[in-house]
């Protein structure tokens, strides 16, 4: 009995460095994570109260928006002018433009709703809409135009269009990103 005596006579106390290192670990923590409301977007601006907000609404710009497409996907031709045949398809192509040769690569090109085969069509309907547009444009804006090149398109083709809408007079012309295989 004289362990249980023992334990009995001494006196219990808490250890307070422990709870005190606790008490300030959480302070620290809590510190750091607070967020402090900041006055974002407050301008010391003093504005007039007799004077309404001006609601004038801005006019869409419509976009001049260039379609191409394949409608005859065409023969590939070697650059020899060879049929394609490689079935690992490493070797560099072209795609047939001459009819003698076989299938011809067929593009539509549509422009504002109007559809054409054929690039000098497109670049008289390029000319015609931009005369119109510049005509409507207020303070000498430039026409915005996009072209949409679509799945089966290859930069061979898509050149000509552009070149066709610079000539035509349009110089503010952005490129609609790629699709997929689906998307045709």
């Amino acid at each position: 009995m004289s362990v249980l005596q023992d334990l009995n006579d001494e006196e219990c106390e808490l250890e307070m460095t422990p709870m005190i290192d606790v008490t300030f670990l959480l302070l620290i923590f809590f510190m750091l994570t607070l967020k402090f409301k900041t006055l974002e977007g407050k301008l010391s601006a003093y504005l007039p109260k007799d004077v309404g907000v001006n609601s004038t609404e801005a006019e869409p710009i419509e976009k001049v928006e260039i379609l191409v497409r394949v409608r005859v996907k065409g023969l590939k031709l070697t650059p020899d002018f060879l049929p394609y045949d490689d079935p690992t398809g490493e070797s560099r192509f072209i795609w047939n433009r001459d009819p003698a040769l076989g299938q011809e690569r067929v593009l539509e090109y549509s422009v504002m709703n109007k559809k054409t085969n054929e690039l000098v069509e497109l670049s008289r309907t390029l000319k015609r809409i931009h005369i119109e547009r510049e005509r409507l444009m207020p303070d000498g804006k430039k026409v915005p135009a996009t072209i949409d090149a679509r799945y089966g398109t290859v930069y061979g083709d898509v050149v000509p269009v552009l070149d066709a809408a610079i000539n035509a007079g349009l110089t503010d012309i952005t490129f609609v990103g790629a699709y997929d295989e689906t998307v045709k």
